[in-house]
């Protein structure tokens, strides 16, 4: 019984740990969003420099993660469709890999969304030390105004309710 009361105590300790600092973010919300830019597949740069005036949602994920290849087709089917065509900019970016391993993964997914790789953790590393899927939702004035670790269809709701608000 001491044992059990004891490993809910770690759990609900490191439940709430985990809560108040978005689970390896190194940002807060109503922080302004680190500058970066990157190359995606089909060779476009994105300076974040530049999106100002727009809604930008950056995704971070890695083809190995689980939670990020159930997300990534969502994110296809449900949320870039609808904001595509508006005042919205989005960008996923592969953690730790190199362009040629996303373009031949990429090619098998059918992904039309931008894609950019990050192979040595540059981009990823001013916004988290760890986990993935993450995504942040920046605001037209370049603050972030969301963001979220894992894969669920609530978060996703609560992602696409978001950039509607505030395009």
């Amino acid at each position: 019984m001491k044992k059990l009361l004891l490993t809910f105590i770690a759990i609900v300790a490191v439940s709430a740990l985990f809560a108040d600092n978005h689970q390896g973010s190194l940002l807060k919300t109503g922080e302004q969003v680190p500058e970066f830019s990157v190359t995606t597949l089909d060779g476009k740069e994105i300076a974040i420099t530049e999106l100002k005036g727009k809604v930008v949602l950056i995704n971070f994920f890695a083809t190995w993660c689980g939670p990020c290849m159930k997300e990534l087709p969502e994110v296809q089917k449900q949320l870039w469709p609808k904001f595509k065509d508006e005042n919205f900019v989005m960008v996923s970016i592969g953690r730790e890999h190199t362009k040629e391993e996303l373009s031949k993964w990429n090619k098998k997914k059918g992904f039309t969304f931008p894609i950019a790789p990050d192979s040595k953790r540059e981009v990823y590393s001013k916004f988290a030390s760890q986990y993935i899927p993450r995504n942040f939702i920046v605001d037209k004035s370049g603050k972030i105004i969301w963001q979220g670790v894992g894969f669920d269809q609530k978060e996703l709701d609560e992602m696409m309710k978001t950039i509607q608000e505030n395009l």
